[in-house]
């Protein structure tokens, strides 16, 4: 079976629709294309954001991501120097 991906945006409206409460979130999800257990996950990853706060989250996360990847290869050159100067001593 074929699974979709929804755009941060489509789920963001998602929310707010199901924050309204005018319909129940299983008719909601139903006529969204998704499961309830989906809506629920998404809720909680998401919350309360806007479209504008997800995508500076997402940024966020990417930046966050790649320092992380520096400070880790720094670490693996630092040992390596340090694995260096231990065998010429």
């Amino acid at each position: 079976m074929k699974q979709k991906q929804f755009t941060e945006d489509q789920i963001i409206k998602l929310l707010q629709d199901a924050k309204k409460g005018q319909q129940p979130i299983e008719e909601l999800c139903r006529d969204f294309g998704c499961s309830p257990a989906s809506y629920y996950t998404w809720k909680k990853k998401y919350g309360d954001t806007t479209p504008d706060e997800a995508k500076r989250l997402r940024h966020l996360e990417k930046e966050n991501a790649r320092l992380l990847r520096i400070v880790g290869q720094q670490r693996l050159e630092i040992e390596a120097v340090k694995e260096v100067l231990a065998k010429k001593r």
